[in-house]
């Protein structure tokens, strides 16, 4: 024992300690050095960078959504407004189990299914669990009133106010104005995120999604100050967001509440437009719906009812509707020909009741022909053509012009065009050529169906919208204005909006049309007692002078020789009435178009919708502010 320990080198021990403790000072001074030099070129090279930093992560921007601006009318009625809405929100990370606080609300606010669905699905949505999410919205009172009464038991939940979009009009005006909804998943994809920061609904139909940049307006924002986990602690400055732009239409709610009327119940559309400025002021399609419904979101069980309904109300008849405009097409045929020097006033035909091509054995008949009676008008000219609605004569007049002259000039009225400025689901119709049907179905272009194109049969298709501009552009003796919604159009885009075609027609061509026209509402030739289509329905107290023309679109073809008996054939299976119009002849102030779906005859049933229409805006609603739900007074 005594050996080993004499064998123990304290000196060399110590030796071995103290190079250890060198080595171990030695590191620590190098990392202590490296550590300066980074803290002094943080300091110096690195400092603002390092601020920005620190700022960024002290200081965060919090948008500020703007409200949206208001939609009114001519008269100031308000068809699309901001209306207060309180919303269930929630703050996730406050909440110990979901389920369990699900299950609670659901029983104080008696949430349907999809309600409770829609809970689950938009509090797992949010990344960001100490930040307010909405998860119900629009409350009842009967159900803020309950969770108030049971706060205690739902901490992160709240109700909070907030602004959305309200349609006071309903139905009245979904078609006219359109509509806001929630942005979806899709939506966003497209969307610039600063512009639609905190902002839940986009236009997405009509007039809202046209002039939606107008009306969104321009987020704002706080520049607030937060703690290390994010929260705010307080405000530091910011910039107040710009409020979007209020948008004034040409519509009439007067106008549209008196087309309503006059539709009665009935599948189909009204367009009115102002000859002199092209402003729209009705657009009616019916049936419709509740807009409102769709703001924060419609139930799948009335989506389904909507979307499934046999009349369609979802779908907008005056803009995307596209049917055969029958004789209402005859005015503009004749035009064509007055213009070409193909007829004129004086020129006339023989009208046995039929019409057959040269060499053709088949008879295209007159629309007044029956089994037991031929039906045919006699003598007639483009004038009485006209009131009469004599279908032999359009039926040689058109294959006299021919369908490369018809399909060209026919433009120049904005057939087969989507001539209109600010309503972007508008359809173009079709206007067919050669072209289009060697095209469209590899075939050629026949003589029949030039023959069919002259009493705006065949494959022809025209929008109610596109037929009231048509008829404004007649009632302006050949002025185009470009129909529109709002106001605020520039002239380049008129001018843009302007239909190709020939131009400008030749002054002699309108009065042979207007007064034919005239006639069809008023008295025809007296000397023989012929009168006009339509005069039996609407003309015998007519207080003012109207041009009009009436027409019928069939739906199902009738065999050749057979008579369309309306009262044998499915009511959906009968034809659409027609009947378009302008008003006073020597200064028109309203022009338009009138769709009955499966309504019979344009004169017996359309006829008497334009006049009622006519008569309120003439002789009761011109000039004088109508009574509304809501009169514009704010913001």
């Amino acid at each position: 024992m005594r050996e080993a320990l004499a064998l123990k080198d304290h000196r060399s021990e110590s030796q071995v300690y103290v190079e250890r403790a060198a080595t171990g000072a030695g590191v620590v001074l190098v990392l202590f050095s490296l550590l300066i030099l980074r803290v002094g070129y943080l300091q110096t090279v690195q400092y603002s960078d390092s601020v920005a930093r620190s700022e960024k992560n002290r200081v965060q921007v919090v948008a500020r959504p703007p409200v949206r601006g208001l939609i009114l009318d001519r008269q100031g009625v308000l068809l699309a407004e901001n209306r207060p809405s309180r919303n269930l929100e929630v703050i996730p990370e406050q909440i110990v189990n979901m389920e369990d606080t699900l299950s609670d609300l659901v029983s104080v606010l008696e949430m349907s299914e999809e309600e409770t669905a829609r809970f689950r699905r938009l509090s797992g949505r949010t990344t960001r669990r100490f930040e307010s999410a909405p998860v119900l919205f629009d409350l009842s009172d009967e159900q803020v009133a309950r969770f108030e009464a049971n706060r205690f038991r739902f901490p992160g939940l709240s109700v909070q106010a907030k602004l959305v979009r309200s349609y006071p009009q309903g139905a009245l005006m979904a078609h006219a104005v359109g509509s806001v909804r929630r942005i979806n998943d899709r939506d966003a994809i497209s969307l610039n995120a600063t512009a639609y920061a905190s902002t839940d609904h986009i236009g997405k139909l009509g007039v809202e999604r046209f002039y939606e940049t107008e009306l969104l307006g321009q987020v704002g924002y706080d520049r607030v100050e937060v703690n290390a986990r994010g929260r705010m602690m307080r405000v530091l400055d910011g910039v107040k967001p710009t409020n979007g732009q209020n948008l004034s239409l040409y519509l009439d709610a007067g106008l549209q509440a008196a087309a309503d009327r006059a539709l009665d119940g009935r599948r189909g559309a009204v367009v009115a437009i102002d000859p002199k400025t092209g402003g729209i002021m009705a657009l009616l399609s019916r049936p419709a719906y509740d807009p409102n419904l769709f703001v924060q979101g419609i139930s799948h069980r009335n989506y389904n009812a909507l979307r499934t309904s046999i009349d369609a109300p979802l779908f907008n008849r005056a803009i995307q509707g596209q049917y055969q405009p029958g004789s209402t097409l005859k005015p503009f045929i004749g035009l064509i020909a007055l213009g070409s020097s193909t007829i004129t006033v004086s020129d006339s035909i023989e009208d046995p009741g039929w019409y057959k091509l040269p060499g053709n054995e088949r008879l295209y008949r007159d629309w007044n022909w029956t089994k037991t009676n031929d039906g045919g008008h006699g003598h007639v000219n483009i004038e009485k053509a006209l009131y009469r609605s004599c279908n032999v004569y359009f039926y040689d007049l058109a294959v006299r012009l021919g369908i490369d002259r018809l399909s060209q000039d026919l433009k120049q009225f904005g057939f087969g065009q989507a001539s209109v400025l600010d309503l972007p689901d508008a359809d173009a119709g079709l206007l067919p050529s050669r072209a289009w049907k060697q095209a469209s179905r590899k075939l050629p272009w026949y003589p029949g169906d030039t023959v069919n194109l002259g009493i705006g049969h065949g494959d022809i298709l025209v929008t109610p919208l596109q037929m009231a501009a048509a008829v404004a552009a007649l009632a302006n003796r050949g002025r185009w204005v470009a129909p529109r919604m709002a106001k605020n159009q520039s002239l380049d885009a008129l001018e843009r909006a302007r239909p190709s075609g020939s131009g400008q027609l030749p002054e002699h061509v309108w009065a042979p049309i207007i007064g034919g026209m005239e006639k069809v509402v008023h008295r025809g030739n007296q000397i023989y007692g012929e009168n006009g289509t339509a005069w039996a329905y609407i003309g015998r107290d007519i207080k003012y002078r109207m041009a009009g023309k009436s027409g019928t679109a069939q739906v199902v073809a009738i065999e050749q020789g057979e008579v369309y008996e309306a009262s044998m054939i499915e009511e959906r299976q009968r034809k659409h009435a027609w009947f378009i119009a302008f008003a006073p002849i020597e200064d028109p102030k309203i022009a338009l178009a009138v769709l009955l779906e499966n309504g019979g005859g344009g004169s017996e049933y359309a006829a008497p919708v334009a006049r009622e229409i006519i008569d309120y805006y003439l002789l009761e609603g011109a000039g004088r502010q109508v009574p509304s739900v809501a009169m514009v007074s704010r913001q």
